[in-house]
C-alpha cells in the first residue's frame, strides 16, 4: 500500500466513523503504529484532520474528502462509465462539464478519442472545474471556457455570482453532470449550495443533460437539489444498480445505460 493510498483509507476511516485512534487503524492498515502516528501528523499540517491525544477527528463539523483523495474510489466503474459518456458526444459539440472526480474521467475520456484530435475546434468545453480546464487546455483542438467565480479547494469548482453571470450567457448542446446523489423521486442533488447552483444554471443552458453516477450514489438524497429528475435527460451508471432504481429512473422518462 502506498503513502497516498494509505492517506486515503485513513481519510475514508475518519469519515465513515466520525475519529480514528491510531492503535486500530495500524491493525486495519497492517502497518506499524509509528506509520500512523506519523501520517496523522502530516494530514494535520495539510488541515485534513484534527489531531487528538492517541488519535484524531475530523476537522470541523462538515468534512469531505478533497477531490485528490477521492479518485481511486471505485475507479474501475468510473472508468467504464466516462467512457461510455464520451462516447454520447458528437464532434463539434458544446460540452458542459461540473466538477468531480467521474467528469474528470470524462474529460480524459474526450481527450483520448481519435476523432476528436483535430478541428477547428474539435470540442467546445464549458466547465468551472480549473482542473479540467487545466488537463484540456494544453490540446489545441479543444476550446474551453472556464468561467469565473470563487474557487472551493475541495473540488477545484468555481461557484458564486461571477461563475452564474458567465454561464448565464451561453448555450450548450450537453451538459454532463456529475452529482453526491440522483433519487428517482427527489432528483440529483449534492452537499453544496454553492455547486448546486452552479449545476442547476449548467442543466438549464444544455439541450441535454447527461448525468454521470457511480451506482453507490443512486437511489439516495443529498441536501442541495439540483434538478429534478424529468429534467434529466441520460443517466450512464455501472452494473451495480439495482434494477428496480433503474425501472424507476426509466418511469421518470430518464434514459439508463448501465455499463
Amino acid at each position: 500500500m502506498t503513502r497516498k493510498e494509505r492517506w486515503q483509507r485513513l481519510l475514508d476511516l475518519l469519515v465513515e466513523h466520525g475519529g480514528l485512534e491510531v492503535e486500530p487503524a495500524a491493525g486495519l492498515l497492517g502497518v506499524s503504529a509509528a506509520t500512523i502516528r506519523r501520517d496523522l501528523d502530516q494530514l494535520a499540517e495539510q488541515q485534513m484532520l484534527v489531531r487528538t491525544r492517541g488519535g484524531a477527528v475530523p476537522h470541523g463539523v462538515s468534512y469531505e474528502l478533497p477531490l485528490r483523495y477521492r479518485t481511486t474510489r471505485r475507479a474501475a466503474e468510473k472508468g467504464r462509465i466516462s467512457e461510455a459518456v464520451a462516447a454520447l458526444v458528437a464532434p463539434g459539440e458544446v460540452i458542459g462539464l461540473t466538477g468531480g472526480t467521474t467528469t474528470t474521467e470524462v474529460a480524459r475520456a474526450l481527450a483520448a478519442r481519435p476523432d476528436l484530435a483535430t478541428g477547428s475546434p474539435a470540442l467546445t468545453v464549458v466547465t468551472n472545474a480549473l482542473n479540467i480546464a487545466g488537463e484540456l487546455v494544453i490540446r489545441p483542438q479543444f476550446k474551453i471556457v472556464l468561467t469565473g467565480g470563487v474557487a472551493r479547494p475541495q473540488s477545484y469548482e468555481l461557484t458564486g455570482p461571477l461563475a452564474q453571470q458567465v454561464l448565464g450567457q451561453l448555450s450548450m448542446d450537453t451538459a454532463v453532470v456529475g452529482v453526491d446523489a440522483f433519487d428517482p423521486a427527489d432528483g440529483a442533488a449534492t452537499r453544496h449550495e454553492d455547486e448546486a447552483a452552479m449545476n442547476r444554471l449548467l442543466c438549464e443552458r444544455a439541450r441535454r443533460v447527461v448525468i454521470a453516477a457511480d451506482s453507490s450514489k443512486l437511489g439516495v438524497r443529498a441536501f442541495a437539489r439540483i434538478c429534478a429528475t424529468d429534467a434529466v435527460d441520460v443517466l450512464v451508471t455501472d452494473t451495480g444498480l439495482p434494477e428496480a432504481v433503474a425501472k424507476a429512473f426509466a418511469a421518470a422518462g430518464v434514459e439508463v445505460r448501465r455499463v
